[in-house]
């Protein structure tokens, strides 16, 4: 009788599973994570891409109103938009409005993140308050700054009060301070939002950094600047390309509720032109010509951005 003698199997082999060779696994999970985003990018084409597209299709159109007939404008749109006094007008302000509104904002921001970072007394209420005016909608902030400013509004009271009557003035009625105005309320309402982002961040930072810099002998002024500022720098110029962008396309709702671009167009902003060409005036294709150079400027804008901040994404 022959006994069958057979080679024994390596330790462990009975416990292994027979399964699919990893190469074969990798095209499946690539393709598995590339269905999961067609919904995504789905969406994306169609009320992202699709609308940016249809801006620069109307700009070449004449459309003088939604229920009206369509014609090919060609470049008439462009050479009645570059021709306009009232264009150039609020390409003026807009550039007033950004070069105010977006270093002050970040530089209050951040200085007052810093401020909430190193845990003062009632810092916990603070963080909450400093939310308070990204709480508030369009319209009851427009009405806060409106009491505030009108001509028999607390400003003008307080001034009278103090003595200086003579410095009173209808703030939101003068050529010369409407747009200052607004830009005071793109200012206020956008402070405290985003000092709440910088302290969020500014918190992740190693506290040992701080320490060591304050035992170097650095005030809190160098500290602030000097150590943390370039740790987060990346993370400030994020912040600063949403302020940007939001104060470059969202001016029009203040405008709209207080100034209506007036007087005359000292306070007309590009978004708030792009608005009033198309709803107002019922001339889609000047309106949509306006938004493609609103568009290009927000490009270059968040290009300059970038290179200031030296961010590598």
């Amino acid at each position: 009788m022959t006994t069958l003698s057979s080679t024994p199997a390596p330790a462990g082999a009975s416990r292994r599973a027979p399964g699919p060779a990893p190469a074969a696994g990798r095209p499946r999970r690539r393709q598995g994570g590339t269905i999961l985003a067609v919904p995504a990018l789905a969406w994306y084409l169609i009320f992202m891409i699709g609308p940016m597209a249809a801006i620069f299709v109307i700009a070449a159109l004449r459309w003088p109103g939604m229920l009206q007939p369509v014609s090919f404008a060609g470049l008439s749109n462009v050479r009645t938009v570059f021709t306009d006094p009232v264009f150039w007008d609020s390409v003026r302000n807009t550039a007033v409005q950004l070069a105010i509104a977006i270093p002050v904002m970040i530089a209050c921001s951040y200085m007052l993140g810093y401020y909430v970072v190193q845990r003062p007394r009632g810092h916990r209420v603070l963080r909450y308050l400093l939310f308070i005016p990204g709480l508030i909608s369009a319209s009851a902030k427009a009405m806060v700054f409106y009491a505030v400013l009108s001509p028999q509004g607390l400003l003008n009271g307080g001034l009278q009060a103090v003595g200086l009557g003579s410095w009173a003035t209808a703030w939101l009625a003068s050529p010369s301070t409407a747009l200052y105005c607004l830009v005071l309320l793109d200012v206020w309402s956008g402070i405290g939002f985003t000092a709440v982002l910088f302290a969020a961040r500014l918190g992740s930072v190693p506290e040992e950094l701080g320490e060591a810099a304050q035992l170097d002998g650095a005030g809190h002024w160098q500290t602030m600047w000097r150590v943390h500022f370039p740790v987060i720098r990346d993370y400030v110029g994020v912040v600063t390309m949403l302020q940007f962008l939001w104060t470059l396309f969202g001016s029009a709702q203040n405008v709209l509720l207080l100034t209506q671009g007036g007087p005359g167009s000292s306070s007309t902003t590009l978004s708030f032109l792009v608005y009033q060409k198309a709803f107002i005036a019922a001339d889609l294709g000047y309106s949509q010509t306006v938004g493609v150079v609103l568009f290009l400027v927000g490009l270059v804008g968040l290009l300059v951005i970038r290179r200031v901040f030296r961010q590598n994404y």
